[in-house]
């Protein structure tokens, strides 16, 4: 059957052939029509700018976010465990019970309290924390992020030795190195018949640590446990069981597992309700963040509409024509269709292919901008990062496709529904 049969008998299929050719020969309009290709080719460059900054910005919140969480969630633990199991021999029962839990790969009892850091330069609060000093070097994140000293005298000696570490910022700050001694002063430590009097005492830096967060690198010393029951008047108990599990994005659904092995007398919280408002925070603006780019998705997809109805006033006589042929309106509506989704088609590619490559390639273009400006566009010393974190989320990608492809095809649904009603009498009245 030729082309034209094809047309006047009405026996092609739905986007066929010929509907696609004449779909992509309206997309090439002439040199006099010029006007039409400088719209489709704006609505064009929309799309893929906006679907591009869209997966950009999410990668790099993602980034932020699991730089973050990283790092929180490894100088911290997942799962606290508190309450009548913390005394003695019960809480070492405890962390041996919660051990033996799928999942979990660490469980250390520890004491953390607020004292003041006394050096040769400065007085500070700090937060002390005594941990075992097992327990120390299983926490990756400080034990591997030793910038000066180390770790050999940690725990040694009677009630763990006067050996303590502290973040980098802290120690710059108090205007100490390792080997050097500093005073701490516990508001609590002494035990009087007049009650609890403030305890001070001399302790010797054996190392530092970086672990690229503020709030932690100038605020907290490490403790052994043992050193720290006597230093605080603890006796023989600690504050917490901090738990460590594989994924801690399962440790919500953990919690009543390492409940039952703690015991009847435990309470058990997690990472996510002990910094509610903070993670909570973090998703609004994720969320917002999300929302805005989508409607600029949606503004960039209008320009479709414009291109679109433009064409369909230019196109007039040739739908008339096409309609006396015997193409019927379904037909008018699937070429106008697919002439309009495919620049949303083509831009939500191009916007794919330049987001996703962007966020592959994010820190060799960091470079380059910052040896072509000559300054650092992601100061080390502000964020405590070296580059600009982004990690690309397939599933919210996929998301971010489908919504963009979805404007783009409903904005050409009214254009083309359009010509499909135009009557061919009236269209060629004046031609």
């Amino acid at each position: 059957m030729s082309s034209a049969e094809a047309v006047t008998g009405g026996r092609a299929p739905p986007f066929g052939f010929w509907e696609r050719m004449l779909a992509l020969r309206y997309l090439r309009p002439k040199r006099s029509e010029g006007w039409v290709a400088l719209i489709a080719l704006i609505a064009f460059i929309g799309i893929t700018l906006a679907v591009m900054t869209l997966i950009i910005v999410m990668s790099v919140m993602n980034g932020f976010r699991a730089e973050l969480l990283g790092r929180i969630l490894g100088f911290q633990g997942h799962v606290f465990v508190t309450g009548g199991v913390l005394d003695g021999a019960e809480r070492d029962l405890a962390a041996k019970r919660i051990l033996k839990v799928p999942g979990v790969i660490q469980a250390a009892p520890i004491i953390e309290a607020q004292a003041i850091a006394m050096g040769p330069s400065q007085i500070t609060g700090a937060l002390v924390r005594g941990i075992e000093p097992r327990d120390l070097a299983a926490t990756k994140l400080v034990s591997g992020n030793i910038t000066r000293g180390s770790l050999r005298s940690f725990g040694v000696g009677d009630y763990g030795g006067d050996t303590v570490i502290m973040g980098d910022r802290l120690a710059q700050q108090l205007g100490v190195r390792p080997g050097e001694t500093i005073s701490l002063i516990s508001p609590s430590g002494g035990a009087t018949a007049f009650g609890g009097m403030p305890l001070q005492k001399a302790y010797t830096l054996g190392a530092t640590f970086t672990v690229g967060m503020s709030q932690y690198d100038q605020a907290y010393i490490y403790m052994p446990l043992a050193q720290a029951q006597l230093f605080f008047g603890r006796e023989d108990t600690a504050d917490a069981i901090e738990v460590r599990v594989k994924d801690p994005d399962q440790a919500p659904r953990m919690k009543a597992d390492i409940s039952r092995a703690a015991g009847p007398a435990a309470l058990v919280n997690d990472w996510t309700q002990r910094d509610a408002s903070f993670w909570g925070a973090l998703k609004v603006e994720r969320n917002v963040m999300r929302l805005i780019l989508m409607l600029l998705v949606v503004i960039a997809a209008l320009n479709v509409i414009s291109g679109l109805v433009m064409l369909v006033k230019n196109k007039g006589r040739d739908i008339a024509i096409l309609r006396t042929m015997g193409a019927g309106q379904g037909s008018i509506l699937r070429i106008f269709f697919m002439a309009g989704a495919s620049v949303g088609a083509l831009g939500t590619a191009t916007g794919l292919l330049l987001g996703t490559v962007f966020c592959i390639y994010i820190a060799p273009i960091q470079d380059f901008v910052e040896y072509v400006t000559g300054q650092a566009v992601f100061s080390s010393d502000v964020y405590y990062l070296s580059h600009i974190p982004a990690k690309v989320d397939w599933a919210e990608v996929a998301l971010i496709i489908a919504w963009a492809l979805g404007m783009s095809f409903l904005a050409t649904l009214l254009p083309a529904w359009q010509a499909s009603r135009i009557d061919p009498v009236e269209a060629l009245r004046y031609e």
